[in-house]
């Protein structure tokens, strides 16, 4: 007699109850979503405290930006501060800058197993993360 495999239903639950499958308990759904929203706060926390490092020009800008998103230093290289062309000491900074943030998007992105896609767990894209860590 071969084996009755239980056919599943959209979100992966087996029909007809807990133990042999089935939808969990609206507890068990709240209880899990808690769980996450904590550990959500956890890696936000611990992103919070790391610094991340931009650099532009070959190094000839360097940016130091928190996880928290607090922009820490600029360093520059002499050589860059030309007073003929002050923009172009700007523009450097700011992707210096730029670079360091996308560190910092890819390590939350990271953190909460989000692929390259942008899509995670339960259908969460990097824009509701975001809202998520501030």
């Amino acid at each position: 007699m071969a084996k009755k495999v239980p056919r599943r239903v959209p979100g992966g639950f087996v029909p007809g109850g807990r133990p042999g499958g089935g939808m969990p308990s609206l507890e068990a759904l709240a209880r899990r979503a808690a769980e996450m929203q904590q550990q959500i706060e956890a890696q936000r926390a611990a992103l919070a405290e790391r610094t991340f490092t931009g650099t532009a020009g070959g190094g000839a800008v360097t940016a130091v930006v928190r996880g928290s998103g607090e922009l820490e230093s600029v360093r520059f290289d002499p050589a860059v501060l030309d007073p003929a062309d002050p923009e172009m000491a700007g523009d450097l900074v700011v992707a210096a800058v730029n670079q360091a943030w996308r560190q910092i998007q890819d390590e939350a992105s990271a953190s909460v197993g989000l692929g390259a896609g942008g899509a995670g767990p339960a259908g969460l894209a990097l824009g509701d993360l975001r809202g998520m860590l501030g």
